[in-house]
């Protein structure tokens, strides 16, 4: 349901937004349009959570998501509300490869997050005993997979391990840094869950799952970018929600939530702000801290996620330099199996992928490799220099490079990704029963639907809409929303 943002003066209700990242902000956009007023606190100094944009030798880069997936509707949507519609651009090239057993091999065609289809597509990249043992899997008797299974796990059962080390742990990895053989099959591929329950061949699975979506796809690209950099969503949606009449306030902790009456004290160093209501979209061991007086058994739930952290390297090199490293020309990038055992996970390089990257910098060859998995977190303890340096050795052993950049950035992401281990979505579940109890609370963000952007979005409007309708139906509301100090 869309709702355009304008105010409806017959609703008074006041909600905070504890949380400025792109859920929080994109629950402050539609709660906005519901005409219901709005205070987004954010702890930070920076609005966008893993949304940024910043400088490398003077080109502007995103050094956090770079992309997003342009087939689900919410986040286009979003930033075509916030006037970012032309600046929207499919990447350039989208030809990506797999860096494994010491080459840079396609990336194999019809797979499903790394599930092959087509086994013969699977050259260079599986072993010929790895395909002897995918040939058996139709002849194999149905696994049972119950409410949930790991993916690495069930793919390797149907399978063999080959696949899940060196298709399916780099895609997981990518996605959400963490391991596969710990990670939900029926939160992160939900598809091949389905199919999975259905029984019979995986194999025939993932070719029924491509000829449905044959079947229904739009046209247009899978992903989209957006010129400036995915980092400029977050300040185009927080401009039209201040424009929209919101009040936001970065470097502002929430310290504590209370019930008062029929709403809710948020607290803080400038002093309590009464709401009728409050979305959470802040990170889980934040969301649990808050939670732990009113909503114990939400908070509990909540403190029990686990996060992956990851350290992106951002290199900047002179184009005359590299035009000789002939595996960098027509390639988005390339991603790395763990159990080959580099430092890098992956690499993209940005001004093949992203036009306005090129052009902007047309003197620059820009690219950048991510470090880091789910219980890696020792290499995001080393020095830049040092993440640099293991990146080059990487890149000139995938590629032959071996210019020296002019300029480099090194961004951290301390507890980025949440996982979705095994039985999430009932974690998720019992959060979202338990924070229902208390009239004028809802949580959303990348814990609970997703971790793209388009799935930070979906939980916002769900929080959003069951907090707008709630408020409506509620015939007192909670006056004089200010007791601040000094107010």
């Amino acid at each position: 349901m869309q709702r355009s943002l304008q105010h409806d003066t017959a609703r008074t209700g006041h909600v905070v937004v504890v949380g400025g990242g792109i859920a929080g902000l994109a629950a402050a956009h539609r709660l906005l349009a519901t005409g219901l007023r709005v205070t987004v606190l954010e702890a930070t100094e920076r609005l966008g959570g893993k949304l940024m944009t910043g400088e490398v030798a003077g080109a502007r880069v995103d050094l956090g998501a770079e992309s997003m997936l342009a087939r689900r509707p919410e986040a286009v949507g979003l930033a075509t509300a916030a006037g970012l519609g032309d600046r929207l651009q499919p990447p350039a090239t989208a030809t990506a490869s797999v860096w494994t057993r010491d080459a840079l091999r396609p990336m194999p065609k019809g797979h499903i997050m790394g599930v092959p289809g087509d086994p013969d597509s699977l050259g260079g990249v599986i072993s010929p005993e790895g395909l002897a043992r995918i040939a058996e899997e139709r002849g194999l008797a149905p696994t049972a997979v119950g409410d949930d299974v790991a993916v690495g796990a069930y793919v390797a059962d149907r399978l063999g391990r080959e696949v899940v080390d060196r298709l399916v742990e780099p895609l997981l990895g990518g996605v959400y840094a963490g391991d596969a053989y710990r990670i939900s099959m029926r939160a992160a591929v939900p598809q091949l869950f389905e199919a999975a329950r259905a029984g019979g061949s995986l194999l025939d699975g993932v070719l029924r799952i491509q000829e449905e979506t044959a079947a229904r796809q739009r046209t247009g690209p899978v992903f989209q970018g957006i010129a400036g950099g995915v980092g400029t969503l977050p300040e185009a949606v927080a401009g039209a929600v201040r424009a929209g009449g919101a009040d936001i306030r970065t470097a502002t902790p929430v310290l504590g939530l209370t019930r008062s009456g029929q709403g809710w004290e948020v607290r803080t160093d400038g002093g309590a702000i009464a709401a009728d209501g409050v979305v959470m979209a802040a990170p889980a061991w934040s969301a649990s801290a808050l939670l732990a007086a009113e909503c114990p058994a939400a908070s509990v739930e909540l403190a029990a996620v686990e996060y992956a952290s990851m350290a992106l390297v951002t290199l900047a090199f002179r184009r005359t330099d590299v035009e000789g490293t002939e595996a960098l020309a027509g390639r988005s990038g390339f991603l790395v199996p763990p159990v080959d055992g580099r430092t890098i996970k992956a690499s993209t390089f940005s001004s093949n992928k992203w036009r306005w990257v090129a052009e902007a910098a047309p003197d620059l060859f820009v690219l950048r490799t991510s470090v880091g998995r789910h219980g890696e977190e020792e290499h995001l303890h080393r020095e830049d220099r040092e993440l640099v340096d293991v990146s080059l050795k990487d890149l000139d052993d995938a590629t032959g490079l071996t210019a020296r950049p002019v300029d480099t950035v090194v961004t951290r992401w301390t507890g980025g990704l949440p996982q979705y281990p095994v039985g999430h979505l009932g974690r998720v579940a019992r959060i979202r029963e338990e924070v229902a109890k208390l009239p004028g609370l809802r949580v959303c963000g990348a814990v609970y639907d997703g971790v793209g952007i388009p799935a930070c979005v979906a939980s916002a409007h769900r929080a959003a809409d069951e907090i707008a309708d709630e408020i409506a139906a509620t015939p007192t509301r909670v006056q004089g929303t200010r007791s601040e100090a000094g107010q």
